[in-house]
């Protein structure tokens, strides 16, 4: 008896991951935790006006642009998408995007919920993920230990936080980062992905 053929299967392409969620809930914490797993993994460097924090370096955790540099890149067509929140811009060069894929890497892309429905509207077959607090009250406790913030903006924060958690079931998955459970959350975004590289009918990102 001839041995069985199975079909040739060549790699899964890219993905595409956008994790977004409510000020405060710890994405940053996140994608800190994921760059640690050592997967074949592009993290976009977001760029901002914002003001550097102390612990912040730029091109890490954010690129630091002043407001006429960031002009100038929006009115180049620079970024992918871009928005301004709470006062102080914020975009995601497209370079940042398109260096990731020509290394054959998953890129994964933080933004606002804002920014999640623009990159939906360019790449709809990314992977859009959304991470919620255990509960109102965390996520106000984690805004508070925030120094850098007033209690007008947290207001506004925990405001838009309403209003954004709205939108969950816009998203593909919803992962819960409760205080203590940040590990737990970390597990769940990297089976997600695990999970999407199995898929029988890859998701396929086509954006210029």
């Amino acid at each position: 008896m001839a041995p069985t053929a199975f079909p040739h299967h060549s790699p899964t392409p890219p993905l595409l991951v956008v994790l977004s969620g409510p000020s405060g809930v710890g994405k940053d914490a996140a994608l800190d935790s994921l760059k640690k797993l050592d997967r074949p993994w592009h993290f976009v460097v977001t760029a901002t006006t914002r003001p550097q924090r102390p612990t912040e370096r730029d091109g890490v955790e954010y690129i630091f642009l002043s407001d006429d540099e960031f002009v100038q890149m929006k009115d180049s067509g620079e970024f992918l998408e871009f928005a301004e929140v709470y006062g102080r811009w914020y975009g995601v060069p497209r370079s940042q995007v398109t260096v990731g894929f020509e290394a054959g890497n998953d890129v994964i892309l933080k933004v606002d919920v804002q920014g999640a429905e623009t990159v939906r509207h360019l790449a709809p077959q990314a992977v859009f993920i959304f991470m919620v607090p255990g509960s109102p009250d965390e996520l106000r406790d984690r805004l508070s230990l925030r120094l850098t913030e007033s209690s007008p903006e947290m207001e506004l924060r925990l405001n838009t936080a309403k209003e954004e958690m709205a939108m969950v079931e816009m998203f593909d998955y919803r992962v819960v980062n409760e205080d203590g459970g940040l590990d737990r959350a970390i597990a769940d975004i990297d089976a997600i992905i695990a999970a999407e590289k199995c898929r029988v009918t890859p998701r396929t990102i086509n954006f210029t």
